[in-house]
């Protein structure tokens, strides 16, 4: 893979979790975008509607079909947000809480095994390299709003 290019890496590598959680969650009828709803709303307390999409990186399209579809499967409940009228908030049902521990345990197998082929150096190399790319992507350092008009 040396001479594939990093975003190369990160998507082809991507994509084989991202099928890797399907194909699991599959046997449980549900997708990885379901279990990770599940595990970004607070088991306790519920989460605003509002703070699950910037939570989870989705887009509100996504995310609205996602929890519909969990709504109809019985995982969750919307209630109203009693401090904002406005606002819902998404609760987990008892099956949703269910499922939420299924999609937890999915999760720390994944981690688990990772640890056992790398190296906790490695690991923490791994970890450095993806918060400098991300930094570099929120901080606009990498393509600029001034590189894109001097090329106009």
């Amino acid at each position: 893979m040396q001479d594939k290019t990093i975003d190369y890496i990160l998507r082809y590598t991507w994509q084989a979790v991202a099928r890797m959680y399907n194909e699991e969650a599959s046997k449980y009828g549900a997708t990885m975008a379901t279990g990770f709803a599940l595990l970004s709303i607070d088991k306790e307390k519920g989460t605003p509607s509002t703070m699950l999409g910037p939570k989870m990186g989705m887009e509100a399209t996504s995310l609205t079909r996602t929890l519909k579809s969990m709504e109809e499967k019985g995982l969750i409940t919307r209630k109203k947000n009693p401090s904002d009228g406005r606002g819902v908030i998404i609760e987990l049902t008892k099956e949703g809480q269910e499922k939420r521990e299924l999609s937890k345990n999915t999760v720390l197998k994944f981690n688990e095994t990772i640890k056992e082929h790398v190296s906790e150096e490695k690991l923490i190399h791994f970890m450095q390299v993806a918060e400098v790319i991300n930094e570099l992507i929120a901080d606009k350092k990498i393509y600029s709003e001034k590189e894109f008009e001097n090329k106009l």
